[in-house]
């Protein structure tokens, strides 16, 4: 792993920049090529969860003043119960396919949000439903394929006022639901001395990626901000449906 550390500190600073732009992607970025310069998947995912808990802390205690717990903490419930459900019932999925699917939904989704996104901004509202519904479809999401982002990200970045407000939330609801995360693998034994080695090595390039992801942040307006997220959602799908074919379904 020593020869491959260049490579991952590499990663780490542009998965930091684009989890610092569009407030997501940290897990999709890295993970394209962190598996093959990791010992094993499961450091690689581990890995991985750290640098974007660290990244997301950071932002987190920036944007705090723009939280409002009473609808981000039912999200976060929901994600919690829904999450545990998905996977338990990990192995009984075929995963490969199943990531096709998710890529060819990403994109649709992408699309379909860019084109009606005034309508759906007056129909998304903080209720219930909505807050419920995000936070379950998130869970499944994180629970089956490692990517709860974008169901909370689409609901976000149509429901909160600017785009501070919505970094703050979703920044903020990455470091819980990561925290979680990593909790449970630390306590199967994924967080390794390669895992701590290459999170220290990576904190430069951490800290590299949110600057010039705040850089490009401050530049952004909220409209054009909103559509740099939409197309990431369906860049991440069509990275995601590419990868899954190569592979094999």
């Amino acid at each position: 792993m020593p020869e491959n550390i260049i490579y991952i500190i590499l990663l780490a600073a542009g998965a930091s920049f684009v989890q610092r732009t569009t407030g997501f992607g940290f897990g999709i970025f890295i993970m394209t090529a962190l598996p093959f310069l990791m010992p094993s998947y499961a450091e690689a995912v581990t890995l991985s969860g750290i640098l974007s808990l660290t990244s997301s802390t950071v932002v987190m205690i920036k944007y705090l003043k723009y939280v409002n717990w009473k609808r981000l903490l039912p999200i976060s419930a929901a994600f919690f119960v829904f999450s545990s459900i998905a996977i338990c019932l990990l192995d009984k999925i075929e995963g490969k396919a199943m990531r096709v699917i998710l890529g060819l939904i990403l994109i649709v989704i992408s699309l379909y949000f860019s084109f009606f996104k005034d309508k759906l901004q007056k129909i998304i509202r903080p209720t219930a439903g909505w807050l419920l519904g995000a936070g379950s479809l998130s869970g499944v999401m994180g629970g089956l394929f490692g990517m709860q982002g974008p169901p909370v990200v689409l609901y976000l970045i149509n429901s909160e006022p600017d785009k501070n407000h919505y970094m703050g939330m979703i920044q903020t609801y990455a470091v819980l639901t990561n925290f979680i995360m990593l909790s449970v693998r630390a306590c199967n034994g994924y967080v390794t001395s390669d895992v701590g080695t290459a999170y220290l090595y990576s904190l430069g390039g951490l800290a590299v990626g949110v600057f010039a992801g705040n850089w490009a942040f401050k530049r952004l307006s909220n409209r054009l901000f909103t559509y740099v997220v939409y197309a990431y959602i369906g860049l991440s799908g069509l990275i995601i449906f590419l990868t899954s074919l190569s592979q094999g379904i």
